[in-house]
């Protein structure tokens, strides 16, 4: 944000524009007061903003306009929750209060400013992003608006966020994917998420992203033919069905055309469900069913269905409350294609979610889908030992989307995310079931704890009061709740094992003559604890010696030593150990300077070559690492330690050598196939491979190669030569 002077007659026309476009955009009724109240909200933040600017030059005002217009025309909420939109950063940013909020528009509209202000005094913390993260998700347990509201502040910074730089670009889309992505689908806003997940796709893999929309754009007339001519038929037959309908189809998102190509190993023009037909009807609530069954029976009479394709999201919708028939037929020229059929009551809650869940509630049958979820977020937000991190990642746990239904030994029906284990399922029964679960019976048969949840099982739980968790049981669970609550388990013991330690160390503070509560606080981050408990732990099984406090100055009433920086600082020296940092080798430059000034090293997980679009991480104990933005771990880490994320980018070409692994599959005709794929990298290519392994299974192969290249052009040249060698079905390079 950029301090400028007031706005211009020009900005204001623009201004103005804006906030009668948000008001037409409203679909909730407004009463007077409402009326009322959204003007006052525009004209104090107006007011308040009327001095600063965004990073792209425009008044900082059309940015909470815009986060209003989301919340009232794509999320579909009220009056409160756009007055909140509209006042969401003049706490934080300028110089109006709480009080003054909450004295012109009431203690709701307060609340809600309050929980999307961020925290102050931050840094001194592990994670300033996860502490404001867990200070906004807490808010789903006592308002729901206030996240709604984030997430439509974060899909406005997203779309308009071309003008910040390239690293914290990364970041934000590192936070945005680890988080709010999943969090939209959690709470059924699926263009949003969709939205989401392309936006950042955009920015962590640009060249994956651009290549698909390149191609949805060169195939989009043959698309909308074929589109045309799959509806044809169908059409003399919905007429007789005596509803209102419309049809529609689209493409699917970019991002998961891109997971679809990674995940089947295919090419872009291997894949014919590239788009969704979406038959929508408007049915009165008591024979939606009824008529969706219709439906579906007069597609599948027209085209080919796959059985084993057919999804009723109908009988039993999802977890965010998604309500839908799927199938998947075989249209003209062979191609898959599926269908959706929906009523518009369903398509309402699927497009926009969380806000149209509740305008339907009393009319629907369906139970409250989202308040088992609700009560177990309320849970890890009431966990006294949790940390920022710690319930970021039990979070992220928790929003499933798809999961596996099964049932108790009475017949109630429970749903779980894939991958639950008998050990989830118990501690989602109640806390003290999983604390005491000893083994568990599936369908009357015995299994051990980690048994994987499977649709239709029947659950039977054995508890031993004597059964404790323990550190293994984290390994065997994949739900929030039960991560949190063993954590809290194991954190009870420690404590009780503690008690030693905490008396020891107040009989060495009383022996310095200072005070136990104003120094012990200093000592767990002096000694790296992540809380009293751990270092109470620490001193009592002989991991930290107390004579160490003896080097302590005493000043009055506290002990004093230096402080220890939280952020790492980056060492500037050259390690001549380490190829990366020959002069000859491929220079980088770190936040504008040249990168040979520093400590640094290329990261293994995603082996970056010369070209690759990259970032700095500053790790606490390793240095500087080199990361490629579309890394596995850089969603992680950017939504956990944004502040460690440096700009990085290549500052010159050299011919220093690179590792970079490739997946190449294709059909097993024989011996002949390691020596043809060899051969054209070392003959054909002159590039030296490092090693090379392939598994042959049913006339299939899967090969696994390091390559030494000098930068990214060649190691696509490479990917491209071996892509057309006969049998070789796919090449795909190792995020």
């Amino acid at each position: 944000m950029q301090e400028a002077t007031l706005y211009s007659a020009e900005n204001l026309v623009i201004i103005k524009k804006a906030y009668r476009k948000m008001v037409k955009s409203v679909k909730a009724e407004l009463d007077k007061t409402d009326k009322k109240n959204i003007k006052l909200a525009f004209e104090v933040a107006s007011k308040a903003h009327s001095k600063q600017y965004r990073k792209s030059g425009e008044p900082y005002i059309l940015h909470p306009i815009a986060v209003a217009q989301i919340c009232a025309e794509e999320i579909g909420l009220g009056a409160t929750a756009i007055v909140s939109a509209l006042l969401h950063d003049v706490v934080e940013d300028t110089e109006v209060t709480l009080g003054e909020i909450e004295e012109k528009f009431g203690t709701s509209v307060c609340k809600i400013v309050d929980g999307l202000t961020k925290l102050d005094n931050l840094y001194a913390t592990i994670s300033p992003q996860a502490e404001n993260f867990k200070k906004v998700l807490s808010s789903l347990a006592t308002d729901v608006r206030i996240v709604l509201i984030k997430m439509a502040d974060r899909l406005h910074n997203m779309r308009t966020i071309s003008s910040m730089p390239p690293h914290k670009q990364l970041k934000i889309a590192g936070e945005t994917s680890h988080v709010y992505s999943p969090l939209a689908h959690r709470l059924g806003l699926y263009n949003i998420k969709s939205e989401f997940q392309d936006l950042c796709m955009k920015i962590m893999d640009p060249d994956t992203f651009f290549d698909i929309a390149q191609k949805l754009q060169e195939t989009k007339d043959s698309r909308n033919n074929y589109i045309e001519e799959f509806i044809n038929p169908l059409t003399s037959r919905l007429d007789l069905v005596g509803f209102p309908y419309r049809i529609t189809g689209r493409p699917k998102s970019i991002y998961s055309i891109a997971n679809k190509i990674q995940n089947k190993g295919v090419e872009f023009e291997e894949i014919y469900d590239l788009f969704a037909i979406r038959i929508i009807l408007d049915v009165p609530v008591k024979k939606e069913k009824q008529v969706c069954w219709q439906v579906y029976s007069i597609v599948t009479d027209v085209h080919k269905p796959i059985p084993e394709r057919l999804k009723d999201w109908i009988t039993t919708p999802k977890a965010n409350g998604y309500e839908s028939l799927h199938t998947t037929v075989i249209g003209p020229l062979g191609r898959f294609v599926e269908v959706q059929v929906r009523t518009e009551r369903m398509d309402e809650i699927a497009e926009r979610g969380f806000a149209a869940h509740w305008k339907y509630k009393t009319n629907t049958p369906q139970p409250n889908v989202f308040d088992d979820w609700l009560n177990s977020v309320r849970e890890l937000i009431e966990s006294p030992d949790s940390d920022a991190i710690e319930f970021l990642d039990d979070f992220s746990a928790n929003l499933f989307s798809e999961g596996v239904h099964v049932f108790t030994p009475q017949g109630d029906m429970m749903v779980l995310p894939n991958d639950a284990t008998g050990l989830d399922f118990a501690f989602s029964i109640h806390s003290d079931v999983g604390y005491h679960c000893k083994s568990i019976k599936v369908n009357n048969k015995l299994e051990p704890l980690n048994y994987k949840l499977q649709n239709g099982d029947q659950i039977q739980i054995i508890t031993d009061r004597n059964q404790k968790p323990n550190k293994a049981w984290l390994k065997m669970v994949v739900t929030g709740k039960a991560r949190s609550k063993i954590r809290s388990s194991m954190k009870e013991e420690k404590k009780k094992a503690g008690e030693v330690g905490k008396e020891a160390l107040m009989r060495k503070l009383r022996s310095k003559k200072v005070s136990f509560e104003e120094n012990v606080d200093m000592l767990v981050k002096h000694f790296e604890q992540n809380s009293r408990v751990e270092l109470y732990y620490e001193i009592s099984v002989g991991n930290i010696n107390l004579k160490e406090i003896g080097k302590f100055k005493v000043e009055g009433n506290k002990l004093v030593k230096p402080p220890k920086e939280v952020i790492p600082q980056v060492t500037r020296r050259v390690s001549k150990k380490d190829p990366t940092h020959d002069p000859h080798a491929a220079r980088l430059k770190i936040e504008g300077e040249v990168a040979s000034q520093y400590e640094y090293s290329l990261a293994k997980c995603c082996s970056p070559v010369q070209g690759d679009d990259v970032f700095g991480y500053l790790t606490a104990t390793t240095g500087l690492k080199i990361h490629r933005t579309n890394c596995p771990n850089a969603t992680r880490l950017a939504a956990r330690y944004g502040y460690r994320i440096m700009k990085a980018q290549w500052e010159s070409t050299s011919n220093t050598d690179f590792i970079a692994e490739l997946v190449i599959t294709g059909i097993d005709d024989g011996p002949g196939v390691i020596e043809r794929l060899t051969h054209n990298i070392s003959s054909d290519q002159g590039l030296n491979i490092r090693s090379f392994s392939i598994d042959g299974l049913e006339g299939k192969f899967e090969g696994r190669m390091k390559l030494f290249v000098t930068d990214k052009d060649q190691l696509n040249l490479a990917i491209a030569a071996l892509k057309k060698l006969s049998g070789v079905i796919n090449v795909t390079r190792i995020k």
